[in-house]
């Protein structure tokens, strides 16, 4: 097997360790092991960073979660948890953008590092947590083979109608100004789970699947394959979240810079880090704004409102991406936990 597949074969299986069924791949580095290969799966996020060990059977031998404070990682905890997971083989690294030069999963070099520096301005809630995993990895374990697991990948061949802004071509062309996606390992995990649960081949099924996390996206998936989504350049766009802003008109922008004079910086941390929930209620937690509203918080009620308005909106419009659905899926901890 080739490292390019293998890299891809390991993302694929790491990122659906709860599918039954599914193995992992042998390291292209240790051909005639017959042994369970491990592998250790490390997804930073904007909020939390989730570890789990996992084996070619599908098990989970080990698995830690840690709140991450404005995507700053602990590299201390992180360390000590990786010390107390044995036998590690290969490192699958969620990663949240891969930018223009990557649009697959990529064996984790330095060149590969030093271009995902570049690119941290977008998604700064996400890339400087996942880098400061790989350099902690790469510091625990140096022969260890790592693999960067793209959240970008999944909607890489996407409608041209879906991934292109209407602006114009040198911005397109040069800066590679497109619509991205992101939670890619979640919607096609979800869409796939959905297949399986209706008993339908994925060929045969229109999904929309909502993942409602600190980070919200949804995405429409035909036929297996991610034919739309909200997010675009960045995780900025889209969904109001729980501190990012979702899809706000640029005109609004260009006019505070010009009547206010908000700077990048200061556009960058209200719309990353206290717009969303956050903004409308005070508190990112929708847990916290559901127990407001039963109180008869107003301004928690007029969160939610705008929170479920744009939701709603969304949702039809990935639903008109594939002429109608058959299948709604929601996943992520809002998605989860606000069922009846």
């Amino acid at each position: 097997m080739s490292a390019r597949r293998w890299s891809t074969s390991v993302c694929a299986a790491a990122s659906t360790r709860e599918t039954t069924g599914r193995t992992l791949p042998r390291s292209p580095t240790g051909p005639g092991r017959t042994s369970s290969l491990r592998v250790l799966v490390l997804n930073a996020g904007s909020s939390s960073l989730k570890l789990s060990l996992v084996d070619d059977d599908d098990r989970v031998l080990a698995d830690r979660e840690f709140e991450v404070a404005e995507g700053r990682l602990d590299e201390t905890q992180l360390g000590t948890a990786i010390r107390d997971m044995e036998g590690i083989e290969a490192i699958g690294h969620r990663v949240v953008h891969g930018g223009p030069r990557y649009r697959a999963s990529v064996r984790i070099d330095a060149d590969v590092i030093r271009y995902l520096i570049t690119i941290t301005d977008l998604a700064p809630l996400h890339l400087p947590a996942a880098l400061a995993g790989i350099a902690a990895a790469r510091e625990l374990l140096p022969r260890i083979p790592a693999v960067a697991c793209l959240d970008t990948a999944f909607h890489s061949r996407m409608p041209a109608p879906a991934s292109t802004y209407a602006i114009p071509d040198e911005w397109r062309e040069r800066h590679g100004i497109r619509r991205y996606g992101f939670h890619g390992f979640s919607h096609a995990y979800a869409a796939r789970r959905a297949a399986e649960m209706m008993q339908r081949p994925p060929r045969n099924l229109r999904v929309v699947t909502c993942h409602l996390g600190s980070g919200a996206s949804l995405a429409a998936v035909h036929g297996g394959r991610s034919v739309d989504t909200t997010m675009g350049f960045t995780p900025l766009e889209g969904l109001v979240m729980a501190t990012r802003s979702g899809t706000v008109d640029p005109g609004a922008l260009l006019y505070l810079q010009r009547h206010a004079a908000v700077s990048e910086s200061e556009l960058n941390e209200a719309l990353d880090r206290k717009g969303g929930l956050m903004a409308l209620a005070g508190t990112a937690d929708m847990r916290e704004i559901l127990k407001r509203i039963a109180d008869g918080d107003e301004r928690a009620e007029l969160a939610f409102d705008v929170y479920i308005h744009r939701l709603r909106a969304l949702i039809a419009g990935m639903a008109a991406a594939m002429n109608g659905f058959d299948v709604l899926v929601f996943t992520g901890g809002v998605g989860e936990n606000a069922s009846p």
